[in-house]
């Protein structure tokens, strides 16, 4: 007798465990919401993460400072200027430590003139706290349609990948 009653307990207990394996798979499978935060704009412009739904959206950890991010400016720009007729937008977040005057003069006079998307200037460094607490620049993270961060790039992004990876999200629907 106590072999039949071990036998539904072993395949309750398994399929118990099965759906909970599935569920913990599904949780971890799913892209995390994008913070809903407020960037105040270099030009007194607050744009929130909610007005960017239904858009593809780079947003990029960046310092004057930093040479990497200083280098990889004109590639974003390039980038901003293929897709943004296509519903992308960039939004580039200059770090707290950076000075106020250096990221205004650079936005105004980049090495390929001034940048054509918007400008975050995270003074109190909430947006880098909101994103995971960025601390390292540059640091990107690709939201889709649907608030989604699908890709976070530590380093300046390959950018053919990245290319990809925004028309593809750009074909989606939101």
């Amino acid at each position: 007798m106590q072999a039949k009653l071990k036998l539904p307990v072993t395949f309750g207990a398994l399929g118990v465990l099965l759906l909970a394996g599935w569920l913990a798979w599904n949780a971890l499978a799913r892209a995390p919401l994008a913070p809903r935060i407020d960037y105040k704009l270099l030009d007194g412009v607050t744009l929130s993460q909610q007005q960017l739904r239904g858009k593809v959206v780079l947003v990029n950890f960046w310092a004057t400072s930093c040479t990497t991010c200083v280098g990889e400016m004109p590639k974003m720009i390039k980038t901003y200027d293929r897709f943004a007729p296509k519903g992308f937008e960039l939004v580039a977040v200059s770090m707290s430590y950076d000075q106020p005057t250096f990221v205004r003069h650079f936005v105004a006079d980049g090495p390929d003139g001034a940048l054509p998307f918007p400008v975050a200037f995270d003074s109190g460094g909430q947006i880098a706290k909101a994103f995971g607490d960025v601390r390292l620049t540059p640091t990107s993270f690709l939201i889709d349609k649907s608030g989604h961060i699908v890709k976070r790039y530590v380093g300046p992004p390959d950018f053919s990948e990245l290319h990809g990876l925004i028309g593809r999200l750009l074909a989606q629907r939101a």
